[in-house]
């Protein structure tokens, strides 16, 4: 039976929820539609996380990401709207997508955004020496 989109993010339990960690996640294959003229955005989404009790699933954000395939939608509201979609689905301490739209007219676009748990503090970086 072959696969088809889906709006219904899974989550699993978070194996390491005493730890902060990061989990990052490249999805070169975004696509939907511009709201005006119908035609295909393409974008390279990235999503970093610092799970807190789930973690996503990533066959069901595989599916999750196709649904927009068919969907007109302005750059800042899909890449928010995912943002929360993520944000609903597994309550991470933190998350920021980035998506990189290809070139349309000349200008490229990159939408930013984040979501920080409240009360959540992250830990200060760690700075490594240089090689010599």
């Amino acid at each position: 039976m072959p696969t088809q989109a889906s709006r219904e993010l899974e989550t699993f339990p978070n194996p390491q929820p005493g730890r902060d960690y990061t989990i990052r996640l490249r999805l070169p294959e975004f696509t939907c539609l511009c709201p005006r003229s119908g035609q295909p955005d393409f974008a390279t989404l990235h999503i970093d996380y610092v799970p807190d009790t789930r973690c996503v699933e990533l066959k069901a954000l595989k599916l999750y990401i196709w649904s927009y395939r068919t969907q007109g939608a302005f750059h800042e509201a899909v890449t928010n709207q995912i943002l929360d979609d993520l944000v609903a689905a597994c309550q991470p301490r933190f998350m920021r997508i980035t998506a990189e739209f290809y070139v349309r007219g000349g200008i490229y676009t990159t939408v930013l955004a984040e979501h920080r748990q409240p009360g959540w503090i992250p830990s200060p970086p760690v700075t490594l020496p240089q090689e010599i």
